[in-house]
């Protein structure tokens, strides 16, 4: 008796329709990227496009694709815009859209120095949300230690060390985005920025609440700082008015605002 063999129905398999919320897990990276660029501030970008003119693609629908074009190490621009046909995650992040590959490259080349900074940006709020994990993320295959992961608690000042980092590792992978659009590029050892993102929804969330704490803080203890400037001042020109000198000692420094590079929020324990 011979084996029986299960057989493939290509005709079928043809016609089934695939919906990409069923398709893609809740931890896939195109959800993840999709839902971190929403969160992102790309005024300056929509800013720059003219009044007049044809319906153009969204820029956070671009920068999306870029970003995770890069990540899955699709650099090619031609690629991406073949991909948002023949790849699930591409299309979702797509959002059903299909940039041709002339747009996505004008994009990138427009507006670069903002595009860079927006990287960052992505990969700074992933890894202070505690999504992205010990692994090789850098170009050159060195690791970037998950410090959050240990205490879940991140400075402001160690983001900004991790900052210089990632802007130069962002300014090597656009300089591999030129290479590939001109058939150059080759993907560097080591660098695996899919296996290092996981998207959490709670993490995103926990995420966006830590940005609003932060924020209040920084700005209530500026408000606190102005008004003793403001108070130091008064007192000072008072005793020019009654002394007519100038007092001594240097004059008092007005606060800066923003968050101080000591400042940080604890995702396990925020208060």
């Amino acid at each position: 008796m011979s084996r029986k063999f299960k057989q493939a129905d290509y005709e079928t398999t043809a016609n089934i329709s695939i919906r990409l919320g069923e398709a893609l897990p809740a931890n896939h990276l195109a959800r993840f990227v999709v839902d971190v660029v929403s969160q992102l501030d790309l005024s300056p970008i929509y800013q720059r496009y003219k009044a007049v003119g044809g319906v153009a693609i969204a820029p956070s629908v671009l920068l999306s694709l870029l970003f995770y074009g890069y990540a899955t190490g699709r650099f090619s621009s031609r690629k991406i815009e073949k991909a948002t046909y023949e790849d699930l995650g591409y299309r979702y992040v797509a959002g059903g859209l299909h940039p041709d590959h002339d747009t996505i490259a004008h994009f990138r080349k427009t507006f670069l120095p903002e595009l860079q900074g927006l990287f960052v940006e992505i990969l700074l709020l992933a890894k202070l949300a505690g999504i992205l994990k010990v692994g090789n993320l850098s170009l050159d295959g060195s690791k970037i230690h998950a410090d959050a992961s240990k205490s879940k608690a991140v400075s402001y000042g160690r983001l900004v060390e991790l900052e210089k980092q990632l802007q130069d590792e962002v300014k090597q992978l656009f300089e591999l985005g030129e290479q590939a659009d001109q058939g150059e590029a080759t993907l560097p050892e080591g660098l695996v920025i899919e296996d290092e993102i996981a998207f959490r929804k709670v993490r995103l969330e926990n995420l966006a609440n830590a940005k609003a704490i932060l924020e209040a803080r920084a700005k209530e203890r500026y408000e606190q700082e102005q008004a003793e400037y403001d108070a130091k001042l008064k007192v000072r020109k008072e005793k020019v008015k009654k002394q007519g000198k100038k007092p001594r000692g240097k004059p008092p420094e007005p606060p800066k605002a923003g968050p101080n590079e000591k400042d940080q929020y604890n995702f396990t324990d925020p208060d």
